[in-house]
Parts: C-alpha cells; structure tokens; sequence
C-alpha cells in the first residue's frame, strides 16, 4: 500500500479571463515587487497567476488565508512553508504552471512544452551524462524529441526535489529517456524515484520524491487541470 500520495495540479495561467487583480491582491510585497520586474504585461500577469495560485492552494492544504501564508527558503533558494509539514514544488513553461504537494516527503516537479526547435537548438553533451548523449541519437528519429524532454524534465524534477540547485550538475547522474520505458532514475539518484506523465496536450512532465513508496493522485480522467473560478 502506498503511504504518501503526491497530489498535481496543471493551471493554465495564460488565460486572458485570469484575473490578475485578485491574485495580486493576495501576494507579499516582495512578490509584487517581482511582479512589477517584468518587462512584458503578459509574463507580469503569468507569474502573478502563478504565485496567487500556489498561496490559494496552500491556503486549502493548510486551512489557513492565502495572503497569510509565509514562506521560508534553504540556503539553496528551494522554497517551502514556515511551520509545516506540507511540501510542495511548482514549474511552469509556456503559460502552463505544474504543482505537486505532499506530506512525508520531499518532492520536485518539472513541465515543459515539447518544442522541437528547441529540442534541436540545445547541444545535449551540455546537459546530459555520457550515457544519455549516447542513448539519445540511437533512438529512432522521430523519438528523440520526445527523449530529449523525457530526460530533461526527469533531470530538473530531481535536481529541485533534491533542492540543492546548480550544486548538482547535470550530466553527474543518469535518467531513463526512451520513450515507452518506464521512467526510472538511475546512477547517482539513489533513494529517489519518478513518474513521467503528460499533463496536457504538448507538454511533458516528471514529478521526483523521495522513496518509491508514493503514487500521483490523478483523477478518474487523468487530468490534471484546476479549473479556475
């Protein structure tokens, strides 16, 4: 039986109808501050979506007010939540925001939209271990765009589960990336492990915590989308 249940949530926070005032209304002065860095209306409006998103969720987890909710990072940067047990991470790529919450162990999540030309653009023997720059060209050709966001996701879902950011370099552990394979972590990520999914159309996803005693919480549809009032 499963003992720790990582639940996700899949936002799209590109929605024109999102409404920017009120999730503005309930972030810190600091993140307002962030806020107001961006050059462009749309990502200023996105991370504000975001931000008030992740406060009304941990205000439901916690029973507690969203603008109440006081954050604390590690020396890493890894954020979490002053005086409590609950755990959480968020991505976001695109305009979609991915969050994953638990109890009773550490958790890290990645999403990004399976580009490509964006795939093609980035030289893997910068980021990946020697045995996955071998695996990744053996692969059919039509597969390794596919591969190459499996192993990307898997990697930066375990580097911020672990939360000891740059510190970890990539190539220094190994991922499973064929599509088809089970996701697996492998050299260099003991008493990890992961599950891989597509949250929605287009984008691919990993959610990495700590043991191999814990399940995703999806819904009867498999879907991961909130539905935003």
């Amino acid at each position: 039986m499963f003992q720790v249940v990582v639940d996700t949530y899949c936002v799209d926070v590109g929605k024109p109808e999102i409404d920017a005032d009120r999730y503005g209304a309930i972030l810190s002065a600091e993140e307002r501050g962030r806020a107001d860095q961006f050059r462009f209306e749309r990502d200023r409006r996105r991370y504000i979506a975001r931000r008030g998103v992740l406060r009304e969720l941990i205000g439901s987890y916690l029973d507690c007010d969203p603008a109440g909710v006081a954050f604390v990072h590690n020396a890493y940067g890894k954020p979490a939540i002053a005086h409590s047990d609950l755990r959480f991470n968020l991505s976001h790529s695109h305009g979609m925001a991915l969050y994953a919450f638990c109890r009773g162990a550490d958790i890290g999540c990645d999403i990004e939209r399976r580009d490509p030309k964006f795939a093609a653009e980035q030289i893997p023997e910068r980021f990946f271990s020697p045995d996955e720059v071998r695996a990744l060209p053996s692969l059919p050709l039509h597969e390794q765009t596919e591969a190459f966001f499996n192993c990307w996701t898997r990697k930066e879902a375990y580097i911020k589960a672990v939360g000891q950011g740059l510190s970890i370099a990539l190539d220094s552990f190994d991922v499973s990336l064929a599509p088809g394979e089970p996701a697996a972590l492998r050299r260099g990520c003991e008493g990890w492990s992961v599950q891989s999914f597509e949250p929605t159309l287009g984008f691919q996803a990993a959610v990495v915590a700590q043991g191999a005693n814990w399940r995703l919480n999806f819904t009867e549809r498999r879907s991961w989308q909130l539905i935003l009032a």
